[in-house]
């Protein structure tokens, strides 16, 4: 038997030919923002940062910038602004534009994820879909965004994903998993199977910056809307350039890229504010993410 929110349809999954061919963008510096969730003040410093690059330059939004902006006028602003980009549609907009109800909220979660948490999740996609529905915006724009997107940056190939290299939803790109041998195996098979000098990905909502043989690196920024690190309330955004970035949290080179994480030090207690509103107490949302919001995550930042 299915169980929504836990299961990945097969129509998550990528064709055997998602990372061949000619790059879909090429550019200087490419800065990737997935896991918005919504939160426009963290649009808000995202683009603030995005304008403030010099040069030649892209930003891909790699999915999930809806999910807490469950009111129509909310939904509305969040879909206007990021239209204005190149998108990946994550499991948050597949499930917005063409419910599956074997899917629930899209998520894939695996097991270490409680079934608390599984079910808040289906119940804001629920909400999330009603006010995507009100707001008037074109939803099949939304159905018919890529699930991945091929880059080039200093001519090195960029895989840009929401999930991990082989399905919208998939966790292999997890920090949970890449801290088992296993998970490093699978992820070195990927880079060997692509040809990806730097997968970049978010979905999992946890950071991670991993260097594999072959001088190739494997980035997920967690979430650009949320806190990554405990008491440390900012959401990240990955960069990759070829030029550094003197503000970076951290960050790692290859093949002459610069892969850094940026911090978006958006407006916190106005986003604590807005989200009150939106989630009170007692509501979904606020069970599931309301103490990773004020607190930032059971995680901590390397030293």
């Amino acid at each position: 038997m299915s169980t929504p929110g836990r299961d990945c349809p097969l129509a998550y999954r990528y064709a055997p030919d998602a990372f061949r061919g000619a790059p879909a963008l090429a550019a200087d510096t490419l800065w990737i923002a997935g896991g918005l969730y919504g939160n426009r003040f963290a649009l808000q410093a995202l683009l603030e940062a995005y304008d403030a690059e010099p040069g030649d330059k892209a930003l891909i939004f790699n999915g999930d910038f809806h999910w807490f902006d469950a009111e129509p006028r909310e939904f509305e602003r969040i879909d206007e602004a990021v239209a204005g980009f190149d998108a990946l549609r994550g499991n948050v907009e597949t499930e917005i534009a063409d419910p599956n109800e074997a899917a629930g909220c899209g998520c894939g979660y695996p097991e270490w994820v409680g079934d608390a948490t599984v079910d808040c999740s289906n119940h804001i996609m629920e909400r999330l879909r009603a006010a995507a529905r009100a707001s008037g915006r074109d939803l099949a724009q939304l159905a018919a965004l890529p699930m991945t997107r091929l880059a080039q940056v200093g001519g090195e190939r960029i895989g840009v994903v929401h999930g991990d290299a082989e399905s919208l939803a998939g966790w292999s790109f997890a920090q949970e998993v890449l801290a088992t041998p296993a998970g490093v195996a699978a992820a070195e098979r990927q880079f060997a199977r692509t040809g990806m000098r730097v997968f970049a990905s978010s979905h999992t909502c946890l950071p991670v910056l991993q260097r594999f043989p072959g001088d190739r690196v494997l980035v997920n920024n967690g979430a650009a809307g949320m806190p990554n690190f405990r008491g440390e309330r900012y959401g990240i955004a990955t960069r990759i350039s070829v030029r550094p970035h003197g503000g970076a949290l951290y960050g790692t080179r290859c093949e002459g890229l610069y892969v850094d994480a940026v911090a978006l030090r958006y407006d916190t207690q106005a986003w604590e504010k807005r989200f009150l509103e939106l989630w009170p107490a007692g509501s979904d949302a606020h069970r599931a993410y309301y103490e990773r919001i004020v607190s930032g995550p059971a995680f901590e930042r390397a030293a």
